[in-house]
């Protein structure tokens, strides 16, 4: 979709208004407060997709925000945080780019308290979490993503089962936020009941509240000693209006504020060590950019529960 003159204006410059992203380059052996990571998988999705081009669509988006939180007190997360920007995996789908993938992100982990992999499909999250060490892992998203196979509909059972035993995730440490009614089937609801994922319905987040949902999450999916948790944003979990860039988005899904507000609730757990965001295909969004905005705000709501901790 060709993108009007009003999207592709330049961005006005205020020295008193610093812009977030634009972060510098990771460098080897540094250690920071956050990185970024592009890892644009979609060559196994179960639906034609353009998520390759998300990771560097997101990175366009972010200077259209400040990196200001207002607070009280006023933080700048610039000033605050040390942010860097680790570029993307080439090729990460098949069994290559899948080692790749978490050879990075393991190497990642070791310089950052908080790794942030901007997707591509939901299939990153196999190797995203495997790379980060998780042992918990949380998913805000309208799908269980239990199937058989290799693909984007398929990583939570990955990580149950087909991780190497060691690296395997308790299914009873994975909780699944925002599952949506009409958008899964009886059989992946009895195979994630039969496994003891802890289910919280788009109905049951409403009915209790954000802060109520992400404190029992983090609790169950952060279990145990030196617990490590991942948290998957797929954003098709928000509302069709907001998210028209995410292929299976449907209407009546999380408001922009929801997605936003639980994602900085969960952030703020120093238990949570990586983080995606998968689903949005920048190549078929809206010409105003509604759903890549919205992941580059998502983007800075993880830098804010991190600067909360």
């Amino acid at each position: 979709m060709a993108l009007t003159h009003s999207v592709r204006a330049p961005l006005a410059h205020d020295e008193l208004w610093p812009r977030a992203g634009s972060w510098p380059a990771f460098a080897a052996g540094e250690k920071a407060d956050a990185v970024l990571l592009g890892v644009p998988a979609w060559r196994t999705s179960l639906s034609p997709t353009g998520a390759h081009a998300t990771p560097a669509a997101i990175r366009d988006a972010l200077p259209r925000y400040s990196a200001t939180l207002m607070g009280p007190p006023v933080i700048d997360l610039n000033e605050a945080l040390h942010i860097v920007d680790a570029g993307d995996i080439d090729e990460p789908d098949g069994d290559d780019g899948i080692a790749a993938t978490i050879a990075r992100v393991a190497e990642l982990a070791d310089a950052a308290p908080l790794v942030i992999a901007l997707g591509g499909d939901n299939s990153l999250t196999y190797p995203v979490a495997r790379g980060a060490g998780a042992t918990g892992l949380i998913t805000i998203d309208a799908h269980f993503d239990l199937r058989d196979g290799v693909s984007n509909g398929s990583p939570v059972r990955r990580l149950v089962q087909d991780a190497p035993a060691a690296e395997r995730i308790d299914p009873t440490r994975i909780v699944q936020i925002g599952i949506a009614d009409f958008a899964n089937s009886a059989a992946y609801a009895r195979r994630a009941a039969e496994w003891g994922i802890r289910v919280i319905t788009l109905d049951e987040l409403r009915r209790r509240g954000i802060v109520d949902v992400a404190a029992e999450a983090l609790e169950i999916a952060g279990a145990g000693a030196d617990s490590r948790i991942h948290l998957d944003v797929d954003v098709d979990a928000a509302d069709r209006s907001v998210a028209p860039g995410c292929p299976a988005s449907v209407p009546g899904g999380l408001a922009a504020w929801e997605l936003r507000a639980l994602v900085r609730a969960l952030a703020g757990s120093e238990q949570l060590v990586s983080a995606d965001l998968a689903e949005v295909d920048a190549t078929a969004d809206t010409e105003d950019q509604r759903t890549v905005r919205l992941a580059a705000l998502c983007v800075l709501e993880l830098l804010a529960g991190l600067a909360g901790r």
